[in-house]
C-alpha cells in the first residue's frame, strides 16, 4: 500500500507578517513544534541562498536524533491579489537509530480575509529498517507524527490568538490529562474491583447493610452502582471539556460520601476510607475544571488535501524525496 503524505491544515487569527516569524524563526519555531527540540540555522554568504540548517528531537530514555536540513521561502500573490507565502524544506538524519532517513515538504501561508490565515502544512519522508520499518511507520509512527504535527499547529494558534505561551499550554494540558487520566482509573477501580468482582468481601456490602435501606437487595445495588461507576469512567475521557461533566462527578462523589459518613462514622476510623478516596478525586475534578479552557487539540486541524475531502478519493499532492 501507498504511503500517504501527512497534511495539516488549520486556520489562523493572526497577521501573516507574525505568523511567519514564529514559524521561521527557530527559537520561537522549537517552542511551539513538538517534533523538534532544538533547530539552528547556519551561517549563509547570501541572503538569497537556501538556508541550511541542524535540528534535534529528544525521543526519550535519553536518545536523541539529529538530522540537518535546507529550507528555502517565496512570496506569491493569491487568485485574490493577496499576499501569500511558501515556505519549502528538505531534511536528512545520517544516524542509524532514526526511522526517518530522509524527508521533504513545505509550508502554506494564505491569507483568508478577516485577519485569518490558512496555514498548510505537506510532508513525506521515507524510512529505515526495511519492511519493519515501513511496517512500524503505517502502524504507529506516522499516525503519531500526524497527531504531533497537529497538535502543535493548534498550540502555535492559541499562542497567536490568545497570547498564552507554549511552554504554560503545554503545563496546562499535563496538569490537565493527568487528572482526567487518575479520574478515570479511579472510577473503573471503583465500579470494576470492589463493588463487581469483590462485592461480598471487600466492605462494600456491609456498608450497604449497615444503611439499612436495601433490605435483601444490597448485592445487586452494589452491583448497579459499579456499572455505573464503569461508565463514569468512561465518561471522564470523553467529557474531559465539559464544565458541567466535572461539576457532575464533583456533586457524585459528595453524594456517594457523605451520606456514608454520617450512617456509618466508624468507617472513618480506617485509614483507607471514603474520604481518603473522594478528596483527592475532587482535587482531580477541580483541576480538569480549572485547565479545561486553551487546551491544545489535533482535532480541529484538517487532516485530509482538499482533493480527498471532496470526492473521498482522488490524487494527493505529491511529494518528491
Amino acid at each position: 500500500m501507498k504511503r500517504k503524505p501527512i497534511y495539516v491544515e488549520l486556520n489562523i487569527e493572526s497577521p501573516l507578517e507574525e505568523l511567519w516569524v514564529h514559524t521561521q524563526q527557530p527559537e520561537l519555531h522549537q517552542q511551539w513544534d513538538l517534533r523538534f527540540t532544538e533547530i539552528n540555522y547556519l551561517p549563509r554568504e547570501l541572503e538569497e541562498a537556501e538556508q541550511h540548517f541542524q535540528y534535534r528531537t529528544r525521543i526519550g530514555f535519553g536518545l536523541e536524533i539529529e538530522g540537518t536540513g535546507i529550507t528555502t521561502s517565496k512570496e506569491k500573490a493569491g487568485k485574490d491579489g493577496k499576499e501569500a507565502r511558501l515556505s519549502t524544506l528538505s531534511f536528512r538524519s545520517d544516524q542509524a537509530v532514526s526511522l526517518i532517513s530522509q524527508g521533504g515538504g513545505y509550508w502554506s501561508y494564505k491569507p483568508e480575509g478577516d485577519g485569518i490565515v490558512k496555514f498548510i502544512t505537506l510532508y513525506d519522508y521515507q524510512t529505515r529498517f526495511g519492511l519493519m520499518g515501513k511496517l512500524f511507520d503505517t502502524a504507529l509512527f506516522r499516525p503519531l507524527f500526524g497527531f504531533a504535527t497537529a497538535w502543535s499547529f493548534d498550540r502555535l494558534r492559541i499562542w497567536l490568538e490568545h497570547r498564552i505561551p507554549p511552554s504554560v499550554t503545554a503545563g496546562r494540558a499535563l496538569v490537565h490529562y493527568t487528572s482526567v487520566i487518575t479520574l478515570g482509573l479511579l472510577w473503573f477501580y471503583m465500579g470494576l474491583i470492589p463493588k463487581l468482582i469483590y462485592t461480598e468481601t471487600s466492605g462494600e456490602f456491609d456498608i450497604m447493610q449497615h444503611t439499612g435501606m436495601f433490605g435483601g437487595y444490597e448485592v445487586p445495588m452494589i452491583r448497579v452502582i459499579g456499572v455505573l461507576e464503569l461508565f463514569l469512567g468512561l465518561a471522564a475521557a470523553i467529557g474531559h471539556r465539559s464544565a458541567w461533566f466535572s461539576i457532575l462527578q464533583a456533586a457524585l462523589l459528595l453524594l456517594l460520601t457523605v451520606p456514608i459518613c454520617i450512617v456509618y462514622p466508624e468507617m472513618l476510623q480506617s485509614p483507607f476510607n471514603p474520604v481518603t478516596v473522594s478528596l483527592p478525586m475532587l482535587a482531580c475534578c477541580f483541576a480538569a475544571y480549572k485547565t479545561r479552557n486553551f487546551l491544545p487539540s489535533a482535532s480541529r486541524c484538517i487532516r485530509k488535501p482538499p482533493a480527498t475531502r471532496k470526492s473521498g478519493r482522488g490524487k494527493v499532492h505529491e511529494v518528491h524525496l
